[in-house]
């Protein structure tokens, strides 16, 4: 195919914030894991796929929920209503912990 130009898995991005390794990148529906520190305007290398620990909201959180990011925050939340959708949870969280296992699953 000539006009196949890669899997996606991985995307070069201008960073739209600072970011750090490891933060979650929205760009319009596209959500990512920096793969590198970055400045606001500078390109970033994301990963759109794979399971990522990311900081999340207060709330637990089961095997299979659908999760969102807000953005404004910078967490993983249950909450839809303002949020773009970015996968699933992969692990059980209590309502207190930092931390969650999502699985991404690319732009919806």
């Amino acid at each position: 195919m000539r006009n196949y130009i890669q899997r996606g898995e991985n995307l070069t991005v201008a960073a739209p914030y600072a970011v750090t390794s490891g933060a979650g990148v929205l760009l319009g529906a596209i959500f990512g894991v920096a793969a590198e520190d970055a400045a606001s305007g500078a390109t970033v290398d994301i990963a759109t796929f794979g399971v990522f620990t990311l900081p999340k909201a207060t709330g637990a959180l089961s095997v299979g929920d659908a999760l969102f990011w807000d953005n404004t925050a910078k967490v993983v939340t249950k909450t839809a209503t303002g949020n773009t959708r970015i996968g699933v949870a992969v692990e059980t969280a209590a309502s207190g912990d930092a931390t969650a296992a999502v699985r991404l699953n690319g732009s919806f």
